[in-house]
């Protein structure tokens, strides 16, 4: 079984190679530069340049959008699973955890979001997914309303220094 490596910017390089990665999403604002990994392949790798805030016309900074979310989606179902797929933000706290969330609901819709949201909170208890990809994600698949409340049951995530990485199994429902 695979799943999602969610992390920090700094550690991509490193997760990519510790998982065997060789497909990457990147949630991060326009003018981040950044290198990609030489084992992510240039094809495979999604970059989605947004800040990390929760409401629009926050001053020169990209808000989160609903085609973020939709080429997030497409992204995540033409992954092949043959190696976990990394996603990473700035900091590994907000965008990417949200990302991860959205992914995974896309790949395998019969998933319970509160059984989702808890297996998050299990492996990053930093986590605190980014309110407005989750609305989203949310509504782009349908799940009325179920995601946005099951992440706000878990609450804001505890302090971080910005270097944890966690791994998000994709858990697949024995009867779909």
């Amino acid at each position: 079984m695979t799943g999602f490596v969610v992390g920090p910017l700094e550690k991509i390089a490193e997760l990519a190679v510790r998982h065997r990665s060789t497909e990457m999403v990147s949630l991060i604002a326009e003018n981040q530069d950044f290198h990609r990994p030489g084992v992510i392949r240039a094809d495979r790798h999604l970059k989605l340049k947004m800040n990390d805030i929760a409401f629009a016309g926050t001053g020169n900074l990209f808000a989160p959008a609903e085609e973020h979310v939709s080429q997030l989606i497409d992204f995540a179902q033409s992954w092949d699973q043959s190696a976990p797929l990394l996603i990473h933000c700035w900091m590994g706290v907000s965008r990417s955890p949200a990302a991860a969330l959205i992914a995974c609901l896309a790949i395998d819709p019969h998933q319970d979001e509160f059984d989702l949201a808890g297996r998050l909170r299990e492996v990053a208890p930093h986590a605190t997914p980014n309110t407005r990809l989750i609305e989203f994600g949310d509504r782009i698949l349908k799940r009325e309303g179920r995601l946005v409340a099951a992440v706000k049951s878990m609450g804001r995530g505890a302090d971080t220094d910005g270097r944890a990485s966690f791994m998000l199994p994709l858990c697949r429902d024995p009867n779909s």
